[in-house]
């Protein structure tokens, strides 16, 4: 069983008993979340929201939090002797998905 739920303005797949890495929320670890935004539902049939499916839920327990690859970030303009490079790792937050709960 699968669902296709909204965190943060974005779409991820989330699997019962597998960790879902989405843009950093305020939580704390070991913190446990009910996300409401349900748009799609698989399991002995499918249900597809309109934008979401009525009385389903994917509850999840905050893992931790860590940082993506750096990316870096390079300005040159060419015979003005100007150069800048600058570095950037977007934050993350690790869920562990323990139960998508469907009517």
């Amino acid at each position: 069983m699968y669902a296709i739920v909204e965190i943060n303005g974005k779409q991820y797949h989330a699997e019962q008993g597998k960790d879902l890495v989405v843009d950093r929320f305020d939580a704390m670890p070991g913190q446990s979340i009910v996300f409401e935004k349900v748009l799609l539902l698989s399991g002995d049939e499918t249900k597809v929201g309109s934008p979401y499916v009525n009385d389903a839920a994917v509850k999840a327990i905050v893992k931790e939090e860590i940082k993506g690859d750096k990316i870096i970030v390079f300005k040159y303009k060419p015979k003005k002797g100007y150069h800048k490079t600058r570095g950037h790792r977007q934050p993350y937050t690790v869920l562990t998905v323990n139960e998508i709960v469907g009517a």
